[in-house]
């Protein structure tokens, strides 16, 4: 590696919004690097561990509806919902021209989550490389279709600063390698593709509702492009968002499991306090519930988890790979969740007590509190009715059996939503809404999500802004 290396446009990440823009940057002829922070066997952000679909979009303008509809409370510039919708629409055909065989996902995510939402109709289920979700596919496939571009990927080269001009325009980047700064400019356009905020506690306390989440994704993602873009005067949108999940910690690593509770639903979450506080099945989709008729965030609060012997002995609380094959913990960290959860018990990633009362010892929390809580779950699950919160009644599974268990745990941090605001054109927008000349953005690091979004949308805005953002930065350096 040499300093003052020169390139039309330079895309800083490797997950699916990088690896679209180079792609597409390329394809229209211009001269691409990508700086990647990791080293190839930690590379690739969320989109590595992700489910690696897309949603099918039937129609842009139902599309645009949709957005519109899941933004609720917190309307986008219509630029940016016609690009999105009008790009969601486009992604299929992209990737089946750059040789991907797409097809539907069979079994799930077949219908929108949000139904009642006007412009869901436009919602087609996923799509994925074969049809496989998970597994690393889609990642695999955007490497491949990298290297067969020729397109370098620069490992451990975390870009640190961006380079401006007299005018404020980005230029090219100031990055690190083995310990040396280097300086490579960009002669038409910068892309931050970095992904989110979620690992770098900092930012998650500044932004978020959450102390000290575990992670579902990448450890990876500390802000550097938000960073990056802030230093350069860039405006910023929708910084309180993200996707929570309920998940179990690892104690040995950054990351959870995702809890799934999916052999018996013999479960309810509690307060510090050891009271009920919401309902634990709550529509949640991916990102959002209905909660007392308003969309939020959920989950969003510290919590104790609660079962039962029964609940434990029906099967594994949380997925392994060979049922749900996403996750840092489980596709990178390799770490597996036992059948019978009792290798968790054992390491006491879960507390057990013969009584409830012994439990709530173990929780700190008052014991008659704990016993109350439980007796009328118990109550409502004769009754065939949750009274306080809503629960469906097919959940509704009493907690009789002992010993119990329980985990304590702040929701996981899947993914965060805010960053440099940008316009339709993927183009970092400073605080005036004016582009910052020669910068761009897609993916994680810029999510086009206010509030709302369904299954397969992440990624799909990861390609349609990255396709968007790479041959906008080559259209400028055809045109000059």
């Amino acid at each position: 590696m040499s300093d003052n290396e020169t390139f039309d446009v330079v895309v800083l990440g490797s997950g699916a919004a990088g690896a679209a823009a180079a792609i597409s940057a390329h394809d229209a002829g211009a001269s691409v690097l990508i700086l990647e922070k990791c080293a190839p066997d930690q590379a690739g952000g969320n989109t590595r561990v992700s489910g690696s679909s897309i949603f099918h979009s039937l129609d842009a303008e139902r599309g645009a509806t949709y957005l519109r509809s899941l933004a609720d409370r917190f309307p986008l510039p219509e630029d940016v919902v016609h690009t999105w919708a009008t790009e969601t629409v486009a992604n299929a055909d992209w990737l089946t021209s750059i040789g991907a065989n797409l097809q539907k996902v069979v079994g799930y995510g077949d219908q929108p989550e949000y139904p009642e939402l006007d412009g869901s109709d436009a919602y087609g289920g996923y799509l994925a490389i074969d049809g496989v979700l998970g597994h690393q596919v889609l990642w695999e496939f955007l490497m491949g279709a990298l290297a067969e571009r020729g397109i370098e990927i620069r490992h451990e080269t975390p870009a640190r600063r961006l380079l401006t001009d007299q005018r404020g325009a980005v230029t090219g980047v100031i990055a690190e390698h083995a310990g040396t700064e280097v300086s490579i400019t960009a002669r038409r356009g910068v892309v931050l593709a970095t992904g989110g905020f979620q690992a770098n506690p900092e930012l998650v306390q500044q932004y978020l509702p959450l102390s000290e989440p575990k992670l579902w994704g990448t450890p990876h993602a500390t802000g550097d492009g938000l960073k990056m873009a802030m230093a350069v005067g860039a405006d910023l949108w929708h910084m309180d968002n993200m996707m929570s999940i309920s998940g179990v910690p690892d104690p040995d690593t950054p990351q959870a499991w995702y809890q799934a509770f999916v052999f018996r639903p013999g479960f309810i979450w509690v307060a510090p306090d050891g009271r009920r506080f919401i309902n634990e099945r709550a529509k949640a989709g991916h990102g959002v519930a209905l909660l007392n008729d308003v969309y939020e965030v959920f989950p969003t609060r510290r919590m104790h988890v609660v079962f039962d012997e029964a609940t434990r002995a029906a099967g594994p609380i949380s997925l392994g790979k060979e049922m749900m094959a996403v996750g840092w913990n489980v596709m990178i960290n390799d770490r597996h969740w036992s059948a019978d959860n009792l290798a968790e018990v054992e390491r006491g990633i879960l507390v057990k007590g013969d009584t409830i009362a012994e439990l709530a010892e173990q929780l700190d929390v008052d014991p008659a509190v704990l016993e109350d809580t439980v007796n009328r779950w118990n109550e409502a699950c004769a009754a065939g009715a949750d009274p306080y919160f809503g629960r469906d009644a097919q959940s509704l599974v009493p907690l009789d059996r002992g010993p119990y268990y329980a985990y304590t745990a702040e929701p996981m941090l899947a993914w965060t939503n805010g960053g440099p605001r940008r316009n339709g054109n993927a183009q970092v927008l400073n605080v005036w809404g004016e582009p910052i000349g020669g910068l761009y953005a897609a993916g994680e690091v810029s999510s086009t999500y206010s509030l709302g979004k369904d299954g397969g949308f992440h990624m799909a805005d990861a390609l349609a802004f990255g396709r968007v953002a790479g041959r906008e930065a080559a259209a400028t350096a055809a045109a000059e």
